[in-house]
Formats: C-alpha cells, sequence, structure tokens
C-alpha cells in the first residue's frame, strides 16, 4: 500500500474536474465533410502512438453534425473509455469527440494539466479504474468511474516541479521515438533499392541473376512433420531433444519453448532435424517469417509450423536470404499472393516454395556487402529501441516515486 505525505490533498476527481461522455451522430458518414469550416472529428487513430498530445485529426464533421456531438477545447483531456482503457490525452487542438471517449475539464484551478496528466497515467489510477469498473459491472469507463478515482495532490509549485522532470524524460523517449521511424523508413528505402539492384555498392559491376530457390539449395525443401506424426501425448516439458516452432523464428529466440522428445521419437522423426546454419521460415500465421538457426543450439526437430532450408553458401548466402524474405520487404507476398491457389493464402507449402524465384548478385561478395549493409542499420535501430524502452523503464520508475511522494524534490 502506497503511504503518501501527510502534507498532499487528498481528493476524488469528481471534486475538482468536470468528466462528460463524448457523443456520435448517426450515421457519422453523414456528416463528415472536408469544408473549410468543418469541426475536428477525433478519434482514436489521430491518437499518437507515444506522445500525450493531440494535435490534428484525419477527418472534420459539418457544423451540424458537431451540434450533435459533444465540444472539446485546447487544453482538455480525454480518454478512451474502451480499447486503451483510460489513456489519457491533452489536446492542443478544438473539436467534437464521440462516445468512445471521455472529456475531462475545467480543472485549471486546482490541478497543474502536466502533472495532471502523469496522476491519470499512473499504474495507482489504472488500478482504481479496474476496480470501480469492476465493481459497477460494466467493462468500460463511464463517468462515475471516473469520478470516484481518489488522487494525491501537493501544491502547485510541487506538481509543477514533478512534471518537469517528468515531461523532460517524455521528451527524450518521444525524440527517440521519431529518430527510430526516421531509421526505419531510411532502412525501408535501402531494402528496396539494394535488393532490386536498382542502387549498386560502391566496387560491384557483375551481373544480377533470377534464380530458382531450389537451385540455391544443398537439399530438397523440408516441412516438418505434422499432427499424427508428431503427437501432443508424445511430447514431455523437458528433455534432451527440443521440438522447435513458430515461436522460436518469431522471436528469433531458440532458447525459448518448452516442448520435447525421448531419443526414441527423435530417432524416428529426425529427417526433420534442425542443425546450426538451417534457413527457417513460418508456413502458418506470420507466413513468411524467417530465422537462421544459431550456432549450439539444443538438438531438436520443426515442429509443422516450420519448413527449412540448406543453402549452398557458394551461391547463395543465407544473411541475404534473410533480408530479401524480410518482412519490410514485399518480394516473398508479391510471389506466394500469384502462386496461392485463388489467390488466397491459408499456409506455404513445399510446392509453394519449390516455385519461388531469387533476384540477386550472381557475385557472392556482393549478397555479403548487401545484408552487412541492411544488418548494421537494423542493428543502429536495434540498439536506439533498448535505449528507448530503458528510459521508458526509468520515466515508470520516476513516476511512481514521484507521484507517491516517496522521493521529494527540492524547491
Amino acid at each position: 500500500m502506497v503511504t503518501y505525505p501527510n502534507d498532499w490533498d487528498v481528493r476524488s476527481i469528481g471534486e475538482f474536474v468536470h468528466v462528460g461522455r463524448g457523443a456520435s451522430p448517426r450515421p457519422i458518414e453523414a456528416f463528415l465533410t472536408t469544408s473549410i469550416d468543418g469541426v475536428n472529428w477525433i478519434k482514436i487513430g489521430d491518437a499518437p502512438r507515444y506522445g500525450k498530445y493531440i494535435t490534428q485529426t484525419a477527418e472534420k464533421v459539418t457544423q451540424d453534425g458537431a451540434a450533435r456531438s459533444v465540444r472539446v477545447n485546447a487544453g482538455d483531456f480525454i480518454l478512451s473509455n474502451s480499447m486503451s482503457f483510460g489513456r489519457p490525452y491533452i489536446l492542443t487542438i478544438d473539436g467534437c469527440i464521440h462516445d468512445g471517449w471521455l472529456r475531462l475539464y475545467d480543472y485549471q484551478d486546482s490541478v497543474d494539466k502536466e502533472f495532471l496528466y502523469y496522476v491519470l497515467s499512473s499504474e495507482e489510477t489504472k488500478k482504481q479504474y479496474a476496480t470501480f469498473a469492476a465493481g459497477s459491472g460494466v467493462q468500460n469507463l463511464n463517468k462515475t468511474v471516473v469520478k470516484k478515482v481518489v488522487v494525491h495532490l501537493p501544491t502547485i509549485p510541487e506538481q509543477k516541479r514533478i512534471a518537469k522532470v517528468l515531461s523532460e524524460m517524455d521528451e527524450h523517449i518521444d525524440n527517440l521515438a521519431e529518430l527510430i521511424e526516421k531509421k526505419k523508413g531510411i532502412r525501408d528505402g535501402a531494402l528496396e533499392d539494394l535488393l532490386s539492384g536498382r542502387t549498386r555498392l560502391s566496387g560491384f559491376q557483375d551481373d544480377w541473376v533470377e534464380v530458382p530457390l531450389v537451385d540455391a539449395l544443398r537439399e530438397k525443401v523440408k516441412i516438418g512433420p505434422f499432427g499424427s506424426q508428431l503427437k501432443k501425448e508424445t511430447l514431455l516439458t523437458q528433455g534432451e531433444y527440443k521440438v522447435y516452432g513458430q515461436e522460436n523464428i518469431y522471436a528469433r529466440n531458440f532458447q525459448i519453448g518448452d516442448r520435447y522428445l525421448i531419443k526414441e521419437h527423435f530417432d524416428r522423426l529426425s529427417s526433420c532435424e534442425i542443425v546450426p546454419g538451417d534457413f527457417l521460415m513460418s508456413t502458418m500465421g506470420t507466413i513468411g517469417k524467417c530465422a537462421i538457426a544459431p550456432q549450439g543450439i539444443k538438438k531438436g526437430i520443426m515442429d509443422s509450423h516450420l519448413i527449412r532450408f540448406r543453402i549452398n553458401e557458394d551461391i547463395l548466402l543465407p544473411e541475404y536470404l534473410l533480408q530479401l524474405f524480410s518482412e519490410n520487404y514485399t518480394f516473398l507476398s508479391k510471389q506466394t499472393e500469384r502462386l496461392a491457389v485463388g489467390g488466397i493464402m491459408d499456409g506455404l507449402s513445399v510446392g509453394i516454395v519449390n516455385q519461388l524465384m531469387l533476384l540477386m548478385p550472381s557475385n557472392i561478395n556482393e549478397q555479403k556487402a548487401i545484408a552487412n549493409t541492411l544488418i548494421a542499420m537494423d542493428n543502429e535501430i536495434n540498439v536506439l529501441e533498448d535505449e528507448r524502452n530503458k528510459m521508458i523503464q526509468i520515466r515508470e520508475g520516476a513516476m511512481d516515486d514521484l507521484l507517491s511522494g516517496r522521493v521529494r524534490l527540492p524547491m
């Protein structure tokens, strides 16, 4: 239980904030407009993935539509009452909100706007939302639930000091998020240019070739055993021989998972064994997600949701193929859509894979140079994402300390 300082004021939100619910003119399509005198129509899609301000909208409604909705003003808070369940946003624009939002307004005499944002974002507030919502028998937030939430308020000067520290952290997080998106855009552009041959790296002039994937393999494509061969009753939660599946490919982590076989069953299915260097692709779910089996993996087999390529590295570099099949590049999806029966892709089969064509440099060194360039870009993005995630954790810890009064900032 949190113990707050004795000199902090204890109040319910309903005591110092007006809370209202949005409204939707129906059918909304009849009230949308591109007219210059249209009113901003604020939807969840207008809210930023990171950050606390809503600064623009994709759509507007007519003045008649606005009269049937609820007006909001710059400086108001809006809370999503279902999808993100209580995540607050501060408006920098005037507009209208539908019934998926709650409006919080006329609070300025009692609390600093930025401080209130962090209070509304805190885990303590979210816990109270969940408790009061469950007690009222509703799944979504409503005015009554929000008004009941109890908050602890220091003096306005202390609120401003707390908000300043947390806002500086958020600014750094937002800047990192913006930089990450910029780097991803550059990486995606490089994928298109380098893997299509539109842009050539310095020092390479050899021809590019279009080659059937199967011509670049050391042995036939292999898919994992199906349910009749790999029965649930034969699986163990620990053991010497592992079963690998989609989860390993999605995370590119061959340590996770707890499905194992006894030696007898492993020997029976040894043709589906995975060894270091195998190129693996998901056949279901996120079709085409790929990974290369690393050195030092535990002995094991793949299940039917994986397909295995053993590549002739004199012809094709696995790291180049990994980039060619990247989810950020449309090469694989365009071919599989063309090859799928009726254009519907339920799963990836050996038959489809055997028809895939690769566009690649004939010079293995150029393949390596392209792969290394793109890998370096991905590594840079990963470093920035790690930094952002660490900063988010630091900010969360600071919120807990500062909003509970465990840590007090000097005047």
